[in-house]
């Protein structure tokens, strides 16, 4: 039978959506985790490889203790419950990317177990507790590429240290899935565990989903959020036109070929696996007062801060505080010049923020430092420059990458304000006539009302005066000449 499945989706009511995940996460050591070799992907195939790698017989690992700790950070963070005692055990199955006929991995004595997950406001979904049911640490396998129609291995990837982290069957919508993942995305990266990165492979996911509780089906090596929601709603689509055409649910492991799952192979069961205890690897045995102090060092987590930075004295906007977070460096920025400044939001996003969008530049924090900033607003709240003037510095200091000092720059982009004087104040009406004088249909408009037309008038004084003046002094005066 041909089935053909449209791309728009909805739930149907008689069919309970159930999914739970497993999450393979590459952790960022600098060595392998149980050899000596470098965890760099990017370099010619097989270059950054041991012989332990690529399971030459006689060679025996050593486990990595660096990977262990971001473990041990990761169950912290995911608030698993740390055992003591934690074991390797040896996984069989035959593939070319696995040279040993068989992956370490810990199976009978996991690193932790009945860990959560809270999805909340800041995840645009409803608050959710994903249990999690275990992490454990293992390595990754190689890879396998086709190139000019040959089939080869590439052994760089190979004892790369992850940690599967497996949640319970927990998802009742894939909004709640595609929200997790990129919890755990931020999770990771923000707390230096692993890069984030799906696609460079950093993150690997594998989807367990089943509809009234028939069989699961699982899909394999999901790479990407999009990946993810495309793959399980076809599965979802795909298992209910089987159950309404009288066929039956197999369980068994599917991949994604970006427009449908295929099956794969028939989901195998632990006993498929062989699984024993590795033998050249001694147990992990940790002190009671280790978690305790992991979790005491952790940093702020992100929603700490998202509370902090939508909430007094900050008031951001949830879209501002995100971006925030996602950046550090600029995090810290902020949060440093809104201590000194008062309206710190508005000339960090309105002025600073506004002066490298119009250049069509990425802000850089080296290019106006905090006490530069800094520098710049105090002078405008002395009126020695003009807020125009602010703008004209920004802009040169973007285009031009300049380390002047702020008076410098002033005396170089003559923006000082002028002296009050008489002279300067005839000068300034007359300016103003021209102006009027020029626009009638401004004038019109502010008499009959509309005060914010204003502002054209006082824009163009802004101009023809390169923003020596500030904006208060021409409002002042516009007004005594429209009276």
């Amino acid at each position: 039978m041909t089935r053909i499945f449209v791309r728009s989706f909805s739930y149907n009511p008689k069919y309970v959506f159930k999914c739970g995940l497993e999450i393979h996460t590459q952790l960022k050591t600098k060595y392998k985790l149980f050899s000596l070799s470098p965890t760099n992907y990017n370099e010619p195939p097989n270059t950054k490889i041991s012989y332990f790698d690529v399971g030459l017989p006689g060679t025996q690992p050593i486990l990595n203790p660096e990977a262990l700790l971001l473990a041990l950070k990761a169950a912290a963070v995911f608030n698993f419950d740390v055992r003591d005692y934690s074991a390797f055990d040896r996984k069989h199955y035959f593939y070319p990317d696995q040279p040993l006929g068989y992956q370490i991995t810990q199976h009978y004595f996991p690193l932790g177990k009945e860990g959560y997950l809270n999805l909340n406001k800041f995840d645009n979904v409803p608050d959710k507790r994903i249990h999690l049911e275990q992490i454990q640490i293992e390595q990754d396998t190689g890879k396998t590429v086709n190139s000019e129609g040959r089939v080869r291995v590439d052994y760089n990837r190979a004892n790369t240290p992850l940690i599967e982290v497996v949640t319970k069957p927990d998802f009742e919508n894939i909004e709640q899935v595609q929200a997790f993942v990129r919890k755990y995305q931020l999770l990771v990266s923000h707390f230096n565990i692993c890069t984030g990165d799906m696609e460079t492979g950093a993150i690997r996911v594998d989807a367990n989903i089943s509809i009234n509780d028939n069989p699961r089906v699982e899909i394999k090596n999901l790479g990407s959020s999009s990946e993810i929601v495309d793959a399980l709603k076809y599965e979802y689509n795909r298992q209910i036109e089987l159950v309404e055409s009288g066929e039956k649910i197999i369980q068994e492991t599917r991949g994604w070929n970006g427009v449908s799952t295929e099956s794969a192979r028939t989901k195998e069961d632990a006993v498929d696996y062989r699984y024993v205890p590795d033998s050249e690897l001694p147990a992990i045995r940790l002190d009671n007062k280790i978690m305790t102090q992991l979790t005491e060092s952790l940093e702020e987590f992100p929603d700490t801060i998202l509370t902090r930075l939508t909430s007094e004295p900050y008031n951001l906007e949830l879209a501002h505080a995100k971006n925030l977070l996602y950046q550090p460096e600029v995090l810290n920025y902020y949060e440093t010049i809104f201590k000194k400044i008062n309206n710190a939001n508005r000339w960090f996003f309105q002025e600073l923020f506004a002066a490298f969008a119009k250049r069509e530049v990425d802000f850089d924090v080296n290019i106006v430092p905090p006490s530069v900033l800094i520098e710049i607003v105090q002078t405008v709240e002395r009126e020695e420059i003009s807020l125009a003037g602010a703008r004209l510095i920004f802009r040169h200091l973007v285009d031009t990458k300049s380390t002047d000092t702020v008076p410098t720059l002033i005396e170089k982009l003559d923006l000082k304000k002028p002296e009050p004087s008489n002279d300067l104040e005839d000068a300034l009406h007359e300016i103003c006539k021209q102006i009027m004088e020029n626009n009638p249909d401004i004038v019109k408009a502010v008499s009959e009302g509309h005060k914010n037309a204003i502002q054209v008038l006082v824009g163009q004084s802004m101009k023809a005066t390169k923003g020596k003046v500030h904006a208060k002094d021409f409002i002042r005066i516009f007004n005594e000449l429209l009276k």
